[in-house]
């Protein structure tokens, strides 16, 4: 149902304050939930499932990476057809759903292979193939659900914002900061609380709580139906993108006019959600794509006839703003791979390391529970900077957020090359001690207890949330702000693909490593014991992999041109193209 502009501008602005309760509320539930279940994923897979430490890895990489690269299905099928509600509440099912069957498999004994005895050389059954087909069908259902939740819920919570007020704008500008500190605050319980009841408990009762708090993130997604305001789909943006590559190619063989801002087509929709972009002389090749040759016509609203042979300078500029980005994207990749390192190899290390409490305490921490110091890092600093150092810095610098985005991102990098080479330091103490001094005991599978005390982890943990502080929130405000606003749930996505590829190309590197360092069954950098192996190698290894990465960010930077709008207003959206939601059914 179509409402008048003044209507929609008072219920964009009143009713997104009065939904950010039920936001917030089924963000901090899905958060808890998902990273309940996936955040102690690798220990259950090589405990419960008996996998070898490098095929458990592998299968998380393979996992994590599928849920990722999956946003750009749930970002295509949002912006195109669905819009963000509908595609928030069909994944949120689906996630429930796959975490139903997560917790199956811990809870019925038929579908997860007979507990090994606790002799060092007892045998271990493999899971059969009905188990495992089990198994993999919750992670399907999963990732059915993180590819439709994790490129939409970022950008639906910052449509409840009124962008042409002040307080909206700004608004928008702190909720990137504090959206983060939810997710990290969910991950810190998750990592705590849900991943001690697994592991020192019951699985069974530590996946099925998770589960429960994403039927409540379901419940509190629904309960604010009547309030929420959305953005209604456009139609497929990827199309707008290809008649600009089509049309320029068609007229290859023209040349540009003087003074092409003056003389080139450009036709804007008053349907448009995007905001109107200036001229840039960046990427002229594709510029031709708006030159009006005599065989071009024009509709009576003065739209191209021919959509495929003549675009506007408008489309031409957003086809620009999304070929600009790729290259800060790729720069981000090896960035990743960091991170993933601190949600798979720490917790080996943490396993081979003394988790006990305090000398001569019987309670030892949760080897996943280490991550917590990550998110804690993280969840001190965001507040910090939101509040205290970006208005000192806004005075200095005369910008509203203090420093670039790419300034920021910068700054993280810089912290990712010392937070490998902290790690590496770390992990040759732990295995000098280990190998020099009595251990602690025999890790079931692997390997002695070094005596080194696990909090040795902790430098390179708070390392790592600092620089995810910096560069992670850094690139979530910079795909939605830098991408065309139709194309907001792709911009959310970028990042997740990114992390896609993260985790492929520390799977490919790993398996490489693994090949390539090998001297026996049992010997390589990446041994099963890391008393045998070299970890602290490939910590080198990647943190060498980093500095080169930060050469070519720095380049990126360079030469990139931040997207401008003739309204200087980069989240403007008209407001009629807003209008209450409808339930999903």
């Amino acid at each position: 149902m179509e409402v008048d502009k003044v209507h929609v501008k008072e219920e964009h602005k009143y009713g997104g304050i009065k939904a950010m309760p039920f936001i917030i509320g089924n963000e901090t539930f899905e958060k808890l939930g998902t990273l309940g279940t996936s955040s102690n994923l690798l220990v259950y897979l090589t405990t419960v499932f008996h996998m070898k430490s490098i095929n458990a890895t592998n299968l998380v990489n393979v996992f994590n990476g599928t849920c990722n690269f999956g946003t750009l299905l749930g970002a295509f099928l949002c912006d195109t057809y669905l819009g963000r509600y509908k595609t928030l509440g069909i994944a949120s099912i689906s996630s429930f759903t796959g975490m139903l069957f997560l917790t199956l498999t811990a809870a019925i004994s038929k579908l997860h292979p007979l507990h090994c005895g606790t002799a060092e050389d007892s045998i271990c059954l493999e899971p059969t193939t009905g188990q495992l087909a089990f198994l993999l069908c919750g992670f399907g259902f999963l990732v059915v659900g993180a590819s439709g939740i994790r490129p939409c819920n970022l950008a639906f919570g910052a449509d409840q914002f009124n962008p042409n007020t002040e307080s909206g704008r700004r608004g928008i500008n702190s909720f990137f900061n504090w959206y983060y500190f939810t997710f990290t605050f969910a991950m810190m319980i998750s990592l705590t609380v849900i991943v001690y009841i697994q592991s020192s408990v019951s699985w069974a009762i530590g996946l099925a709580i998770p589960t429960f708090l994403m039927f409540l993130s379901c419940v509190f997604f629904f309960v604010g139906t009547k309030i929420y305001v959305h953005i209604l789909p456009e139609g497929s943006p990827l199309t707008s993108l290809v008649q600009v590559l089509v049309a320029a190619i068609k007229k290859k063989r023209l040349k540009l006019p003087e003074q092409p801002q003056n003389t080139l087509f450009n036709h804007v929709s008053i349907k448009s959600i995007n905001s109107e972009l200036p001229y840039t002389d960046q990427f002229r090749f594709l510029n031709k794509a708006s030159i009006l040759s005599p065989e071009d016509k024009t509709n009576e609203d003065g739209s191209a006839a021919n959509p495929w042979r003549l675009c506007s300078i408008q489309q031409v500029e957003e086809v620009k703003c999304v070929v600009r980005v790729f290259p800060i994207w790729t720069a981000g990749l090896v960035y990743y791979v960091v991170l993933v390192q601190m949600q798979t190899y720490l917790v080996f290390q943490a396993l081979q390391s003394d988790r006990r409490l305090y000398s001569g305490s019987n309670f030892k921490i949760p080897a996943a529970s280490y991550s917590v110091f990550s998110m804690l890092s993280l969840s001190i600093w965001i507040p910090i900077y939101d509040r205290i150092i970006v208005p000192f810095l806004r005075k200095i610098t005369k910008k509203e957020a203090g420093i670039t985005v790419l300034q920021k991102m910068g700054i993280g990098l810089v912290i990712a090359v010392l937070t490998m080479l902290v790690s590496a330091v770390v992990e040759t103490r732990r295995r000098d001690i280990a190998l020099r001094h009595p251990t602690l005991g025999i890790e079931p599978r692997r390997g002695g207890i070094s005596a080194m005390s696990a909090n040795w982890l902790i430098p390179q943990l708070a390392l790592a949330g600092l620089s995810e502080a910096f560069t992670i929130i850094a690139q979530v405000e910079f795909f939605y702000k830098q991408f065309p606003e139709n194309m907001r749930s792709f911009a959310g996505s970028f990042l997740f693909c990114g992390f896609a590829l993260a985790n492929y190309m520390s799977s490919l590197l790993i398996t490489i490593v693994h090949k390539t360092t090998r001297t026996s069954d049992t010997e390589n950098w990446l041994a099963e014991d890391l008393n045998k192996g070299k970890l602290d190698y490939f910590y080198y290894l990647v943190a060498a992999l980093e500095v080169l990465d930060f050469g070519y960010f720095l380049l990126c930077a360079k030469w990139y041109k931040y997207k401008g709008t003739k309204s200087d207003q980069n989240l403007e959206v008209p407001m009629d193209k807003l209008q209450s939601t409808k339930p999903l059914v």
